[in-house]
Formats: C-alpha cells, sequence, structure tokens
C-alpha cells in the first residue's frame, strides 16, 4: 500500500486529519488531500516533514499575519 496519514501540527502536537490519503496537490498555500475512501480536504498549510518509510506527512499551518 502506498498511502499516508495525514497529520497536521497544533501547538507541537500531531493531531491526525485524514487516514490513508493517496493522492496531495500543493497549490498557492493550500494543499488538497483524497483518501482510498474518496473523503476530501483542503487545508491552509504546507508540508513540515514526509516520513515515507512509516507512511506519515506532517502539514504545518501558516503562521497568521
Amino acid at each position: 500500500m502506498c498511502e499516508a496519514n495525514v497529520y497536521v501540527m497544533n501547538k507541537n502536537v500531531e493531531e491526525l486529519l485524514l487516514e490513508r490519503v493517496d493522492t496531495i496537490i500543493p497549490k498557492d498555500r493550500e494543499i488538497y488531500l483524497e483518501n482510498i475512501f474518496g473523503e476530501r480536504k483542503t487545508i491552509e498549510a504546507r508540508i513540515k516533514e514526509l516520513h515515507l518509510v512509516d507512511h506519515k506527512i506532517i502539514l504545518e499551518r501558516f503562521a497568521k499575519e
């Protein structure tokens, strides 16, 4: 399987955002996610870390301006 769980950092804690994601499309300041179940989410964030062996992607929201 090639899916990964996507987490978002919240006060230095990783919170699960979406499981078994197989599509990630970054565009400008947003990231579109879709999993194998057809669930979709768009979040204003950036990719902070990729841990492909562990099937884990960590996102970080942009600092408020």
